[in-house]
């Protein structure tokens, strides 16, 4: 046979590879033939500038960042943060005095907070004592009579639109191992409260209960039962369903069920309503995991030259993070929640954007990158579980490891994503994912429905160009 006769036989079987447009793997899938494909994007979605610094930071520097890195991820996957102690901010973080709120989120004037927030503020304010009524609240912190402070500042977390003044009662949560201590205040459960942000008689009523009731009888709880290992108690609610995050009954149930000697041993005054208290709130976890997530990052953060994100935080205008290593808050715009579902006539166009410095939870496996072991995440996903699964999967693909504690039974018992990497971050275009509440944007009604914000990418980058240009690295 000459070469003009010879003749091509094509392959029986054809096995195929795709990068980029997922059209066309899907074509080839329709036609019963296996593909594979590859999700290949242009780094840093194709800017220049990103590019060059992450192929330094990848490259000649790599070596002493992966160093960096996986002490920070050591910390946060080690660490045992305990609860230790109860009582008002004034007494466990002195610097909080005076005419002083802490906020969630980053620092912010008072001309630029939300609605929810606002309401929070007033709520406190007449807690406080400083004002008697809502008006007056108002005009004192307009005229700047009180001092707005991020709660970061204070080593605090705040959930949702939360604020609080020196005398509300604050968890203190120990990392003994890192010598670092974190604060959150008593979560003041769903319904008609100032942290989703209600300025209501009941909402002020709530704190004061706190302050006057809940407080002091949980530190008696605490007195006697000793410390509480926090993360030991979560592991424990990831296996039944919990996120920590938007979920965390099963969580709630469990730590109710360890102190339920402690708590059926309080005096005969208050005990009721402390009862009733504690059986109706399931989100009462939340505020120990979120204080227990701070103590553990704080513990990161001591690393220098790392490139893992150790805070996430919202106040409902601004979102602000921070790398290991660094005081700087790099600054986005607060996103709107998204994948949502709302209560009977609330909707995207009644939204507050995403707020409260819970976030921290999805820096340490829990939350969003807890998803694809909670049905009740699920629930709010469109494609139920596998949309969880895929949420799981997003913030695996950001973060430097896994959880070697927080064990998800619907990924064959496989760890949660941790240590979100900055570098995956920007490279890939891809942002933590984080399951949330949804407060009213303007009308005082509080929770309108609850989903799955998506972080801003700008503050990301600011951060990563930051870590390319300190030249000790």
């Amino acid at each position: 046979m000459t070469e003009s006769t010879r003749v091509t036989v094509l392959p029986d079987e054809v096995s195929v590879v795709n990068m980029g447009l997922s059209l066309f793997a899907e074509a080839v899938r329709d036609q019963a033939t296996s593909v594979q494909h590859v999700d290949w994007r242009i780094p840093a979605d194709g800017q220049l500038d990103l590019v060059d610094d992450l192929e330094q930071l990848y490259g000649r520097r790599a070596a002493a960042i992966d160093k960096a890195n996986a002490e920070a991820v050591r910390r946060l996957d080690q660490s045992v943060p305990l609860l230790v102690d109860i009582a008002s901010a004034e007494s466990l973080i002195p610097e909080v005095s005076g005419r002083t709120l802490l906020h969630c989120g980053p620092e912010i004037e008072w001309a630029q907070v939300c609605d929810p927030l606002r309401r929070s503020m007033r709520a406190a304010t007449v807690a406080e004592g400083w004002a008697e009524t809502i008006e007056q609240a108002d005009r004192i912190l307009s005229d700047g009579k009180v001092r707005l402070q991020p709660a970061y500042r204070y080593d605090t977390v705040m959930p949702m639109a939360s604020a609080i003044g020196p005398s509300a009662p604050v968890f203190a949560v120990d990392n003994r191992d890192g010598g670092t201590r974190a604060f959150a205040p008593i979560n003041q459960g769903p319904g008609e409260t100032a942290w989703f942000g209600r300025e209501t008689p009941a909402a002020i009523a709530r704190l004061q209960f706190l302050h006057d009731v809940a407080g002091p009888m949980l530190r008696q709880v605490l007195d006697s039962s000793g410390p509480i290992d926090i993360f030991a108690l979560a592991a424990q609610g990831v296996q039944i369903g919990d996120d920590v995050h938007m979920r965390t009954q099963g969580t709630t149930t469990l730590m109710i069920r360890n102190l339920l000697p402690q708590l059926a041993a309080l005096p005969d005054a208050g005990r009721v309503p402390m009862a009733q208290y504690l059986s109706g709130n399931h989100l009462f976890f939340l505020n120990l995991a979120m204080a227990a997530a701070k103590s553990t990052a704080l513990w990161a953060e001591q690393v220098d030259g790392s490139s893992i994100v150790t805070m996430m935080c919202r106040n409902g205008t601004s979102y602000g993070i921070r790398l290991g290593g660094s005081d700087e808050v790099f600054i986005g715009a607060a996103p709107a929640v998204e994948e949502a579902m709302y209560y009977p006539d609330y909707g995207p166009e009644t939204s507050a954007p995403d707020i409260g410095d819970s976030a921290i939870l999805e820096l340490v496996g829990l939350g969003g990158a807890a998803a694809a072991g909670s049905p009740a995440v699920a629930g709010f996903l469109p494609g139920g579980m596998a949309d969880a699964a895929k949420m799981t999967e997003r913030m695996a693909s950001i973060c430097a490891a896994e959880s070697t504690r927080f064990k998800l039974p619907t990924r064959n018992y496989r760890g949660t994503p941790l240590g979100v990497d900055v570098r995956r971050v920007v490279e890939l275009d891809t942002t933590p994912k984080v399951t949330t509440g949804i407060l009213h944007a303007s009308s005082g009604v509080g929770q309108i429905g609850a989903g799955v914000a998506t972080a801003p990418v700008e503050c990301f980058r600011a951060a990563l160009r930051a870590l390319a240009s300190d030249v000790s690295g």
